[in-house]
């Protein structure tokens, strides 16, 4: 299994909310995973899962703004808690028992950008969707304060390795990379800069794969987001926007390139 992300979690205030609106907007399929005490759901495509969602009250947190984070593979969680928080970063939720599905852990970089460390359990990994697969995580893209550094940290413990860097002029460089996979899977940019809008704490940001970005924009609207970028183009033919949801969480969408 590549060390890259290989689950992602919505956390926000109300679940039915944003069952119904990703549901609209994305296509997903959405269950109840059946977990004791607590309501997690599970979304994906053709019965393979990508992610879960939960609520704040269920994580045993006040309520905060819905908030997307990413899992990343790691097969000694112990271990790598232990080189995180030596290479500077902070472990922001020590590790933690899921009975029948593996370990996992929040943590922060050296950058303050939060993501999770999952080790799975011993039984079988579950089956897939491929990268670019409609309802799957296309993109995953880092806005940090020194991409170069954040480059060094993710490849030092993940393995990822450089693919093609786009000059973005008075923006800086926007660095793509890749894990164990033939496509390159994400990005990184400084996030402050000419052109760059002012106040973007840094994050990763997931991209989440429609077959058609312009019905994808209007269910958005129908939904009861708001769109922050409208549907433009990027290098290597796919198309993107951002926006928030009806709860105000930011995401953002892809659509592939057309063959």
């Amino acid at each position: 299994m590549a060390d890259g992300f290989i689950w992602y979690e919505l956390v926000t205030n109300d679940m039915d909310k944003a069952v119904n609106f990703y549901k609209k907007v994305v296509g997903w399929d959405i269950k109840d995973s059946g977990m004791p005490g607590m309501t997690y759901m599970l979304f994906g495509k053709d019965g393979k899962d990508v992610g879960g969602m939960m609520t704040w009250a269920g994580a045993g947190a006040p309520e905060l703004p819905t908030q997307w984070m990413g899992h990343i593979h790691t097969a000694k969680l112990d271990e790598e808690l232990k080189a995180v928080t030596a290479d500077g970063g902070t472990i922001v939720k020590p590790a933690q028992d899921i009975p029948g599905v593996g370990r996992f852990a929040v943590v922060q970089d050296p950058q303050e950008v939060k993501y999770l460390l999952f080790e799975p359990g011993k039984g079988d990994v579950p089956p897939r969707l491929d990268q670019m697969a409609v309802g799957n995580v296309g993109w995953h893209e880092l806005l940090t304060d020194d991409a170069a550094k954040a480059f060094d940290y993710y490849s030092k413990h993940y393995g990822w390795q450089k693919d093609l860097a786009h000059d973005m002029g008075a923006m800086g460089t926007y660095q793509t990379f890749r894990a164990n996979t033939p496509l390159y899977t994400g990005g990184m940019m400084n996030r402050k800069g000419p052109g760059m809008p002012e106040g973007i704490p840094p994050h990763w940001q997931f991209y989440f794969t429609v077959d058609d970005i312009e019905a994808a924009q209007k269910r958005v609207i129908e939904a009861g987001g708001e769109i922050v970028m409208p549907p433009m183009d990027v290098p290597g033919g796919s198309r993107i926007l951002q926006a928030t949801d009806d709860q105000k969480g930011h995401f953002a969408l892809m659509q592939g390139p057309k063959s």
